[in-house]
């Protein structure tokens, strides 16, 4: 009989059923992002029912409109005799005293609407909130930072950046859909209440832009109109330091509201300004990027990441870089060895090809998809959320017959290592959010307080990286002092140590997840402890090696 595959998630390595979405995560699995969409298919159902019921509602007024129009137009037009005719002046006092009050007090369009608003709140739950929303926003700006996407060609729904000053197509999605300026607002907003007014300017600019080309029409599906846009975009102006053009903007704001007492102190304030020191205009590409004061390495990082896995060590250039069909000298892989690709020798990094079946990619996903939490990351002794790693995980054990007990088998025979739990972690699967990522970090511990070492075999010597999925733009791996990255190929493996032989920890792997650009990533990580591998994976005598 064969043992079910459990879930795990955290250093706690607690089993976990299946519940709703976390509060505000949505954001950070792709598969949540999927799941709503069957979400709003309810919610279509529900609005055309609510339609429906409104059409039948408004046909009985129209009706009775009609049949109190044809009265004045026939029979009250007729002669005055027509009100000496009791039946007449009955049908009149009747109507104007209870039809039309009827009419007008009928409470069907509030239980219409309330019906609308309780199907609506059954599906609440399964909602986007406030932070999924902030979290899909800075998603966008991230992809915008990273790739250095142009805004305006973002809104239009393609991913450009300017090439030798023209824009030009990083790529070209199969579907896509523009931004409105109401979209616009929002993804502003939530940099303008972060004080982010580098990406506030830029987004609430095209979001004036739409919203003037609309002639400031609002629709009821809105959250901002061009008042808001124009209003948070002056103060955005200003913070930058380009007064002239914040006055501008609250000028063209007054228009459309005379009499706002705080714009209009604005105004005095910006004249005052110019008039004591000269206008600075920051427009037209004067805006500069925010330095970084915890991503030291944000330059090479973001480069290696717009290669897109290109930028790999060439073998022609390294002789000692190449491919090969790999056995690790085990029996089990003379019939069909591992196509291995030694992408780097230091740090010592191996691509081997088709390491997992497509059947087996699907049912790891399918097992982790009940266990999926909000990635962590260590801080101290303890884990925490961290808005540099955007992705939701999950913990899987199994049994030597389950899938997951067969990669292992498989991950063993590769790289010669124990893997068997407490020298190996449980298999860790991952899905990345909206512009999920996960920014320079280390693999191994690098403080004795780190929850690594609560397996009590060591710090983690090796990494076992399986792609579950492809991705159409983006996600590469890219290994920071190393100067490489790698792109994401489906059911490939990737393998590297992260300590040096003599138990230290290899800088040079320092490494990051890229944001994935399109499409939906999923990895499995295995990581090696120390303990356990004696006699796979020797010290050296060396002590500087």
């Amino acid at each position: 009989m064969k043992c079910p595959v459990c879930v795990y998630y955290g250093w706690a390595l607690t089993t976990v059923a299946v519940i709703h979405v976390s509060v505000g995560e949505m954001y950070t699995s792709l598969l949540n992002v999927k799941q709503a969409i069957s979400v709003e298919r309810k919610l279509i159902d529900y609005l055309r029912t609510y339609i429906d019921d409104e059409l039948e509602r408004l046909q009985d007024v129209k009706r009775f409109y009609a049949k109190v129009s044809n009265l004045h137009a026939e029979l009250y037009k007729g002669p005055a005799t027509a009100m000496s005719n009791p039946l007449v002046a009955f049908t009149l006092i009747k109507r104007l005293h209870s039809e039309w009050m009827n009419v007008v007090y009928s409470n069907e369009a509030l239980e219409n609407t309330q019906a609308f608003r309780s199907s609506y709140k059954e599906e609440e739950e399964d909602l986007p909130k406030l932070e999924d929303l902030q979290g899909a926003a800075k998603g966008l700006m991230r992809l915008q930072d990273v790739y250095a996407l142009q805004v305006a060609s973002l809104v239009r729904g393609r991913f450009q950046r300017v090439t030798d000053g023209e824009p030009s197509d990083i790529y070209l999605p199969v579907v896509s859909v523009p931004l409105s300026g109401d979209d616009c607002f929002l993804v502003g907003k939530v940099a303008y209440e972060q004080e982010d007014y580098y990406h506030s300017v830029q987004w609430l600019e095209e979001s004036v832009r739409l919203f003037r080309g609309r002639g400031g029409e609002w629709s009821p599906e809105n959250e901002g109109t061009l008042e808001d846009a124009l209003d948070h975009l002056a103060f955005s102006h200003f913070k930058t330091g380009n007064v002239s053009y914040a006055l501008s903007l609250s000028q063209e704001l007054l228009h459309y509201d005379p009499l706002n007492v705080r714009v209009l102190k604005n105004v005095e304030k910006y004249e005052k300004l110019l008039v004591s020191s000269p206008p600075k205009s920051l427009r037209g590409g004067g805006l500069k990027r925010p330095s970084s004061t915890y991503l030291r390495t944000r330059n090479t990082y973001e480069r290696l990441c717009q290669s897109h896995g290109s930028q790999q060590p060439a073998h022609s250039d390294n002789p000692r870089l190449f491919c090969d069909n790999f056995t690790n000298d085990d029996p089990r892989l003379l019939l069909l060895p591992v196509r291995r690709e030694v992408l780097s020798l230091h740090p010592y990094v191996v691509l081997y090809h088709d390491f997992i079946t497509d059947t087996e990619a699907q049912e790891i996903k399918a097992l982790a998809q009940q266990g999926l939490r909000r990635s962590v990351v260590a801080t101290g002794e303890k884990q925490a959320t961290a808005e540099y790693r955007i992705s939701k995980s999950a913990w899987l054990k199994g049994s030597e017959q389950s899938t997951v007990g067969r990669l292992d088998q498989k991950i063993s025979t590769l790289t010669g290592l124990n893997v068997k739990h407490p020298y190996g972690e449980y298999l860790q699967v991952v899905n990345y959010g909206i512009g999920g990522h996960y920014e320079p970090h280390f693999d191994h511990a690098t403080s004795p307080s780190s929850p690594v070492f609560q397996l009590k075999t060591g710090n983690r010597v090796a990494t076992f990286m399986i792609y579950l999925s492809s991705v159409e733009a983006g996600g590469t791996t890219a290994f920071i002092y190393a100067n490489f990255s790698v792109p994401v190929i489906e059911k490939a493996a990737l393998f590297w140590w992260n300590l040096h032989r003599n138990g230290q920890g290899d800088e040079d792997t320092l490494h990051a997840g890229c944001p994935v650009l399109i499409g939906d990533k999923w990895v499995a990580n295995k990581w090696i402890h120390e303990y356990g591998q004696e006699f796979q994976h020797r010290c050296s005598l060396n002590p500087e090696e």
